[in-house]
């Protein structure tokens, strides 16, 4: 049973990371723009029929198809800005509604080309096993979880060292101001939008190479990255890797020693049982990195 628990507490590690790496684009726009954009899911998942379509269609490994990923993610995360940046009024909302209807258009799109059936790569050495110990993984999964801390660091590492980073968190915190500092808001939260872009084009890739893939899949990572980010605490970058390991080592425990069928009722367990001890999140606005 010890030897059960500890591969359950691993592999929730490393769910966790890919939770991770699927919210910190949705955490950063909410950081920057106090918006959530209910389409982020979708970007993901056109990015993983991206690796689907590279490795289906012209037979190379799925690994190739990331800056084809990159572009598409970005280019739909520009779109999303630019008509989010055309409500003058009741923005929160009218955002809401704006980019759950871009989701659903997203869904469908992907539904119409690709159909509803079910996707996963075929790729050699993705499955293979890797053994530390008594733990047990798949090659694709230790990895993505290895790029999902470096992005993790890399990203923190942006905000608080880079001009365009700190230009981020002056116009999350307070917009006037930095207009007064000389910052261009828009071109920062542009900016803000491609950098989510480019981190759902990586998570789109992993979950392709991890997992499978189906139309369907968006709306649920949206749902799990918006756990996440309201879990952490508001534009908390480190509070995203927290949570996300929270949400995935509950999720493996449970699958253990009790049911998958409750799997994402236990993550949202967590998620009310932390907003009723900690409104603010596990991170507070104290402690607010960008």
């Amino acid at each position: 049973m010890t030897a059960l628990i500890l591969q359950s507490l691993y592999s929730g590690l490393l769910s966790g990371g890919s939770y991770a790496l699927i919210a910190l684009g949705l955490a950063l726009v909410f950081g920057t723009m106090k918006i959530i954009n209910l389409a982020h899911g979708e970007m993901v998942l056109l990015s993983a029929y991206m690796a689907y379509v590279m490795e289906n269609r012209l037979a190379v490994n799925p690994l190739l198809a990331t800056p084809l990923a990159l572009v598409v993610a970005c280019l739909i995360a520009v779109v999303v800005y630019f008509l989010v940046s055309r409500i003058s009024r009741n923005r929160e909302l009218n955002s809401l509604i704006l980019t759950f209807g871009i989701g659903i258009i997203l869904t469908n799109a992907a539904l119409i080309i690709w159909s509803a059936d079910i996707h996963s790569t075929s790729a050699p050495g993705f499955q293979e096993p890797v053994v530390l110990g008594p733990l047990y993984s798949m090659r694709s999964e230790l990895g993505f979880f290895v790029a999902s801390m470096v992005l993790v660091a890399a990203l923190w590492w942006w905000l608080s060292r880079s001009w365009y980073g700190r230009a981020v968190r002056a116009v999350s915190s307070n917009r006037d101001a930095a207009k007064l500092m000389g910052i261009n808001p828009h071109r920062t939260e542009v900016v803000s939008f491609v950098v989510a872009g480019i981190l759902a084009s990586v998570a789109g890739v992993a979950i392709y190479s991890t997992g499978v893939i189906q139309p369907a899949l968006g709306a649920s990572l949206t749902t799990k990255a918006f756990i996440i980010t309201v879990l952490a605490g508001i534009g908390s970058i480190p509070g995203v890797l927290v949570g996300a390991v929270l949400i995935g080592v509950v999720e493996a425990l449970t699958v253990t020693l009790y049911s998958s069928a409750i799997q994402e009722l236990t993550g949202m367990a967590l998620f009310l049982l932390v907003l009723f001890v900690l409104p603010n999140g596990l991170f507070g606005a104290a402690r607010r990195r960008g």
